[in-house]
């Protein structure tokens, strides 16, 4: 996955961005994300129906990868079955 690919799941409304890019291969739902959506849907796979948030990065730590999510969707990102995760936004500064 190179940095600036935008790839959509296969089985929900998820479209993701790849901000770090790494060599594996981004799951959704269970499913492998596509370049384009080619037409016919299924159902996120048990387990892997967590949902992905607007405006969230993901990221897997061992592979370096992290994605940005510009559509949501039914579906959780997934590398090789392990899930993503959520990063948490960087505390600001205080303005006093």
């Amino acid at each position: 996955m190179k940095t600036g690919t935008r790839v959509v799941s296969a089985v929900c409304e998820t479209e993701v961005v790849v901000i770090k890019g790494a060599d594996v291969v981004l799951e959704c739902g269970g499913v492998a994300m596509v370049a384009t959506r080619d037409g016919g849907r299924g159902e996120p796979a048990t387990g892997h129906d967590r949902g992905t948030l607007l405006g969230k990065r993901y990221t897997q730590e061992s592979s370096g990868l992290q994605v940005l999510c510009v559509k949501p969707g039914a579906g959780s990102l997934s590398v090789d079955g392990e899930a993503l995760t959520e990063l948490a936004a960087k505390k600001l500064p205080s303005s006093d």
